[in-house]
């Protein structure tokens, strides 16, 4: 553990404008923490954060799908504003092989990063981009150490630094953590604060035993019982997919094999996420480092029948196991601890934070004729209450599907014309039963069938309209609005 250099102005001891430190993981269940209440699955550094922080319970992704919910996180815009409406399978580089060709996505958007890096932040980026064009640093990011696809085999991972792509050496998340850390360690003596974003690919697929530490994979398949997570038979509507990502544990042989890579992902992530939290403290900055933690998109993982996310299934799904994500939040000295959040917050709710909390109430200048629909939580962060002028929904998107949701009732829509969804949360928490039919709840539905419209009404860009869009779950090959800009095959589980 490196220690304070002698004599050195450490990265930012200004209280008023403390470092960031921005920890994304990547198709992580909010269910998939220890202390989210998955006792088999050791996540003690998490639950470090938990118990120095707060631990929010009812936040939501933008999008339940890798790069709409990371564009939206960047951004605070839906995807109907900025055009990323499902995972990215082209425009990573001319120089990748299945790829050829490279599309700047957010090009004209402008990201809280690029703010922080206006106002003296240095800001950079170690780990999974999946925007486009990973070769190139952008959105403020001085520091650029990339995936250079965004997901696939834990060794040997393809990167991008400096322009140049090269070949990981060792497992990808303590690949990450490295360079993290190494550019931390070129902040000590700087007198500008740091925003740092470690984008972990993990827990996503591939999840067998030759790509995860043997000690933490063997672990969990020889000795966890995996009682703690929900298994449903398998979904109807289930969506396979290319890989991987696309398997299903309809066995209890196949479950083992793909929780024990799963939770093996994760406790690998967590042990790294210590080694950042260490670092910190070791070098005196984390008193005055904001530690978030979050997940791109949920993770079913048996729930429901789905072994996948959003696009797990074919319509999207918006199960709360695919929307939420597990969200921590912690700066010893200034934020309350061991504080359990449960008030409804999304993604697009991170820009006005992290901006207002360093001191910047502007969000910059706006990247389109719309504003962005979220709104500051710092009071949460300064121990208040959840303010009463807060909106009391929150909503997603996938292409035509969309989904409003209070602390009590979900209503799903998709366009053109079905199906639909209602469930009463209050009553029936898993999400079991559909409603839509029931007369109880006819009123319920009708209102938030006009607040869910009113709601996109408001911040759609009408040639970024998710509702134009042939979205199945497939991928996205390229700009909105060009021909073909999405894969179109479709396959269900029950037709292989």
């Amino acid at each position: 553990m490196q220690p304070v250099k002698q004599g050195a102005t450490v990265a930012s001891t200004d209280t008023s404008r403390p470092n960031i430190l921005f920890i994304l993981s990547d198709d992580q269940g909010p269910w998939a923490m220890n202390c989210a209440g998955t006792p088999e699955l050791r996540t003690p550094n998490l639950d470090r954060l938990a118990e120095t922080g707060i631990r929010f319970e009812n936040f939501f992704c933008a999008s339940p799908v890798c790069s709409p919910a990371r564009a939206s996180i960047l951004t605070g815009q839906m995807p109907s504003q900025h055009g990323v409406q499902d995972f990215l399978r082209a425009g990573n580089s001319v120089n990748l092989p299945g790829d050829g060709k490279t599309v700047q996505y957010l090009e004209g958007r402008t990201t809280y990063t690029e703010i922080l890096s206006d106002n003296g932040y240095t800001c950079g980026l170690s780990g999974k981009w999946h925007l486009g064009d990973s070769a190139t640093p952008q959105t403020g990011f001085e520091y650029w150490n990339v995936h250079a696809t965004g997901a696939g085999n834990y060794y040997n991972a393809p990167m991008f630094r400096n322009g140049e792509l090269y070949t990981a050496d060792g497992y990808f998340s303590d690949v990450i953590t490295d360079n993290a850390m190494g550019f931390m360690e070129s902040q000590l003596g700087v007198e500008n604060p740091f925003s740092l974003n470690v984008h972990f690919t993990a827990p996503h697929a591939p999840w067998g035993p030759e790509q995860h530490p043997s000690e933490l994979y063997d672990d969990y398949f020889q000795n966890c019982a995996f009682e703690s997570v929900r298994w449903d038979p398998v979904h109807p509507n289930h969506l396979a997919k290319e890989g991987s990502s696309g398997s299903v544990g309809s066995t209890e042989e196949e479950r083992r094999q793909l929780l024990s890579g799963y939770f093996a992902a994760i406790s690998g992530m967590d042990s790294n996420i210590g080694r950042l939290i260490d670092w910190l403290e070791a070098n005196g900055l984390r008193e005055n480092t904001l530690i978030v933690f979050t997940a791109d998109n949920g993770m079913n993982m048996g729930h429901h029948g789905i072994w996948g996310k959003g696009n797990g299934t074919y319509p999207p799904n918006m199960y709360d196991t695919a929307v939420k994500v597990p969200t921590l939040m912690s700066r010893p000295g200034h934020v309350p601890q061991d504080v359990v959040e449960t008030g409804l917050l999304s993604h697009y709710d991170f820009m006005p934070t992290l901006l207002e909390y360093a001191g910047l109430n502007g969000t910059g200048p706006g990247s389109g004729s719309r504003e962005r629909p979220g709104v500051s939580f710092v009071p949460v962060l300064e121990g208040e209450l959840m303010g009463a002028d807060r909106p009391v929904v929150v909503v997603d998107e996938y292409g035509p599907t969309r989904m409003i949701r209070t602390d009590s009732l979900k209503y799903v829509h998709r366009y053109p014309d079905g199906p639909f969804e209602l469930y009463h949360l209050v009553g029936d928490p898993n999400e079991t039963t559909n409603e839509i039919d029931n007369p109880a709840f006819a009123s319920s539905i009708a209102l938030m069938r006009g607040q869910l419209q009113e709601w996109f009404d408001r911040y759609t860009e009408p040639d970024r309209d998710g509702r134009k869009q042939m979205v199945k779950g497939r991928g996205q090959l390229g700009l909105v609005g060009v021909p073909d800009a999405f894969a179109q095959d479709v396959v269900f589980l029950r037709d292989t």
